[in-house]
């Protein structure tokens, strides 16, 4: 797949799931990579309806990086931590890697600190 089919597969992935319910069935049709599936699952359990807003999108080949805000509301218990109601926004890095018109691998930054700190798990440094 070029790059251009890559980073529209990306695009296409993430309209899709943005908030919405991430059932497997949907999931399925863009991932073929059992991590990320699971990583799905986890979050869509703690943060229904999450959403991802993409500030950069870049394709080479078959990956995709993409630099973004995750955005949700905790319903769901998170790593043990029982269920706040808060609101969340954390900054992550996404690379996908893309084949036969799926996902099959992916890499992620993301600022987790950030995430335990807004949810009231860790204290925020003076």
């Amino acid at each position: 797949m070029s790059g251009q089919g890559s980073k529209a597969l990306i695009e296409r992935y993430i309209q899709a799931l943005n908030g919405s319910a991430k059932s497997p069935q949907l999931v399925d049709e863009y991932v073929d990579d059992g991590s990320l599936r699971e990583h799905i699952a986890l979050f869509e359990q703690a943060f229904p309806g999450y959403t991802i807003e993409v500030h950069d999108l870049l394709a080479d080949d078959d990956r995709v990086a993409l630099r973004g805000t995750f955005r949700g509301v905790q319903r769901g218990e998170f790593q043990g931590i029982a269920p706040t109601g808060r609101t969340v926004s954390v900054s992550l890095i996404l690379i996908y890697r893309i084949a036969g018109g799926k996902i099959v691998e992916h890499w992620m930054n993301a600022d987790v600190l950030g995430l335990l700190q807004q949810l009231g798990a860790t204290p925020v440094p003076a």
